[in-house]
C-alpha cells in the first residue's frame, strides 16, 4: 500500500473527525474537567500545606492528578470515532473506499492519537495557569510555584497519556464496536478495576492494579496519586512500558475482531 494511499486514509478520518459536534462537544467537556478537576484539587494540597507549613506547590501536579477525571471526555471521543460508524452503518462505505482493514486502523489511530495528544497539551495547560492563578490568591497563602521546564515536561506527558488512552479505546471500540459496550469496559478497565483492586487490602491485588492504564500513566507523568499513601513503586520509565503494552495488546485484540468479523 502506497503512502499516497495511507495519507488519504489520514485525510480522510481527519475531516470525519472535526465534521461532527460531538467532537468539540468531548474536547470542551475534557477541557472543563481538567480545569476545574485541578483547580479543586490544587485548592486543597494548598490549604493543606497552608495548615501543616508545607512547601508551596508546582502548578502542574495537580493538572496531572486531573487527568484521572478528565480523560473519560476524550476517550469517549476515540470511541465514537469507531462506534459512531458501526452504529450508522457508514463503516461499509469506509471499508469499500479503503479495503485495507489494517490501514483504516492505523489512519484512525494516527488521527485518534494526534487530536488526543494536542487536546491534552492544551488542557493540561490551561489547568496548570488556572492553578496557578487560583493558587497565588491570599486565601491560598500563594503556595505555587511555575517551573517552566517541569510544567512544559508535565504538560507534554499529559497530552502523551491522552493519546495512548484514546489508541486504547479505539482498540476497545473495534472489538465490541458498541459505544455503550466499549465505554463500560474501558471505564473499568481505566478506573474501575484498579479502584475494585485497592480496596481489596490484597497486597498482590494493589501490586497488579498498579500495573494497569491509569496507575502506570500517572507514574509516566510523575504522579504520586496512587491511593496507597505512598511513592509510585516502579520508574516513570516503567509506567510508560506498561501503559505501551496496554495500549498495543488493545489495538492487537480490536485489529483481530476487525479481521475475522463483517462489518
Amino acid at each position: 500500500m502506497s503512502a499516497r494511499v495511507f495519507r488519504q486514509a489520514v485525510a480522510a478520518e481527519w475531516g470525519k473527525v472535526w465534521s461532527v459536534r460531538s467532537t468539540w462537544w468531548c474536547l470542551a467537556g475534557g477541557l472543563a474537567l481538567m480545569v476545574l478537576s485541578a483547580v479543586a484539587v490544587g485548592a486543597g494540597a494548598a490549604t493543606d500545606a497552608v495548615r501543616e507549613g508545607g512547601g508551596p506547590i508546582v502548578a502542574s501536579e495537580p493538572a496531572v492528578s486531573a487527568t484521572i477525571f478528565a480523560q473519560f471526555a476524550l476517550v469517549a471521543l476515540a470511541m465514537l470515532v469507531v462506534t459512531a460508524e458501526y452504529a450508522s452503518g457508514s463503516i461499509r462505505a469506509t471499508l469499500q473506499a479503503l479495503p485495507s482493514r489494517g490501514m483504516m486502523l492505523a489512519a484512525k489511530a494516527v488521527v485518534v492519537a494526534v487530536v488526543l495528544a494536542v487536546a491534552g497539551v492544551v488542557s493540561a495547560l490551561a489547568a496548570t495557569l488556572a492553578v496557578g492563578m487560583v493558587l497565588s490568591l491570599e486565601e491560598f497563602g500563594g503556595m505555587v510555584t511555575m517551573p517552566a521546564g517541569e510544567i512544559a515536561q508535565d504538560v507534554l506527558k499529559a497530552g502523551m497519556y491522552f493519546a495512548m488512552a484514546g489508541v486504547l479505546t479505539l482498540g476497545a471500540g473495534l472489538a465490541l464496536r458498541s459505544a455503550a459496550g466499549t465505554l463500560t469496559v474501558v471505564f473499568m478497565l481505566l478506573l474501575g478495576v484498579p479502584l475494585l483492586a485497592m480496596m481489596t487490602g490484597s497486597s498482590v491485588a494493589v501490586e497488579l492494579s498498579l500495573r494497569m492504564p491509569l496507575f502506570a500513566g500517572l507514574a509516566f507523568m510523575g504522579s504520586t496519586e496512587n491511593l496507597t499513601g505512598g511513592p509510585m513503586p516502579y520508574p516513570a520509565a516503567e509506567g510508560l512500558g506498561w501503559l505501551v503494552l496496554w495500549t498495543c495488546s488493545a489495538v492487537i485484540v480490536g485489529f483481530v475482531v476487525l479481521r475475522r468479523r463483517d462489518a
